[in-house]
């Protein structure tokens, strides 16, 4: 006897949702699934019980729509989510979302948040169900840091290449989001949450790629004019890394409790050194 479709309701119709989409309207029936709702963000966090999914996938970057996970998990809805502010916020959000889960049965699909859907999470988990302790990690967690730092040979100026970044759709619209850490932050926070690890946000310390103008800045022209400001002090770490015989990576660590974020000239025979210009390499 045949099952009806999985009730799917898509939140983000970004550059991830709008893939996803694609991907969901090729597939159609076959793939056993039927697609009830979508919105954009915009309307995202607006009541889904009239469309009755059984799955909410979140592609969405809203803190919104993240707040309600836990929710959604309680009823009996499972989520797949990108959204990196579920499990990467605050730890009472996080802890609510576990709880929800074991309580309803529901399943929490958060491989897309760290890695690109490579099974670091999992791994993770993993070794921790079999019993291993996990003292630490580092990783490159940032695609766009690590684009714009493989870039980064002193034959242009950085600001060219965040405007070439932001251009292609690799940093997001305010490049800040990206050059601040932030976005590396709820990564580093949502891996070790996955090892066993409460770990506060404030507790990690970040150091992001920025000047005092960039940050200040409150308009589109202005954040594209402070932009200038990253060139001296970027190509000043550039030459103090190859005088060093290395490369300039953007490294998330977690040992023992002690959590840093943010710009490391690393020796080219480093692990996270390997691969250099891709995103997700951790050791």
């Amino acid at each position: 006897m045949s099952r009806d479709p999985l009730r799917v309701a898509l939140l983000g119709t970004g550059q991830v949702g709008t893939a996803l989409l694609a991907r969901l309207q090729r597939l159609g029936e076959d793939a056993g699934l039927a697609l009830v709702h979508v919105a954009n963000s915009r309307w995202a966090s607006s009541d889904l019980r009239a469309s009755a999914p059984e799955v909410i996938v979140d592609a969405t970057a809203s803190d919104a729509v993240a707040a309600r996970h836990a929710e959604w998990l309680a009823r009996g809805v499972h989520v797949v989510t990108a959204n990196k502010l579920g499990q990467g916020a605050s730890l009472e959000r996080w802890r609510a979302i576990e709880r929800a889960c074991i309580d309803s049965g529901s399943r929490y699909g958060d491989a897309a948040t760290v890695g690109a859907g490579l099974p670091l999470l999992r791994t993770i988990r993993a070794l921790r169900a079999g019993g291993d302790a996990i003292h630490g990690f580092a990783g490159v967690l940032s695609g766009s840091l690590a684009w714009l730092l493989s870039h980064h040979d002193g034959t242009r100026p950085f600001s060219q290449l965040v405007r070439e970044a932001r251009a292609a759709g690799y940093t997001e619209p305010d490049p800040r989001v990206d050059l601040s850490g932030e976005d590396v932050r709820r990564k580093l926070l949502i891996l070790a949450r996955a090892a066993g690890v409460a770990l506060e946000a404030e507790a990690v310390r970040v150091t992001g790629v920025s000047t005092d103008a960039l940050a200040a800045a409150t308009s589109s022209g202005a954040i594209d004019a402070a932009l200038v400001t990253l060139d001296a002090p970027l190509h000043a770490r550039l030459v103090d890394a190859r005088n060093a015989n290395a490369r300039l990576h953007f490294v998330a660590r977690w040992h023992e409790g002690v959590a840093s974020i943010g710009l490391e000239a690393l020796p080219h025979d480093d692990p996270l050194a390997a691969g250099h210009g891709t995103d997700n390499r951790v050791a």
